[in-house]
Parts: C-alpha cells; structure tokens; sequence
C-alpha cells in the first residue's frame, strides 16, 4: 500500500509554471488548485513516503 505525504502552498499568480516545475522536480505530484477568499491560487500536492519516513 503507497503511504504519502501532502504540501499545501500558495501560488503566485505571475509564476504558476515555475513554482509547479519546482514542486514537480522535487517529486510532488498536483492534486488541485484552488482559489482563496482572496483570489490567490493554493496548490494541493502529494508524493509519496520513500522508505525510512514514516507518515
């Protein structure tokens, strides 16, 4: 059974390409984005737990 961890981060509207290809080069995989109360983008992503983490 995969085990995973979650990052929940702000997006910044004029660098949204970048900041995904950040989190992606990091092994995060996007779940969602969503909109604040405030018209900002947060970003729901996942990765899985490499062996020796525990979650």
């Amino acid at each position: 059974m995969n085990k995973w961890e979650y990052q929940v981060a702000p997006i910044p509207l004029h660098n949204e390409a970048l900041m995904l290809n950040n989190f992606g080069q990091d092994g995060w995989e996007l779940v969602t984005i969503q909109t604040n109360a405030q018209g900002g983008l947060i970003a729901f992503l996942k990765r899985p737990v490499s062996s020796g983490q525990g979650a």
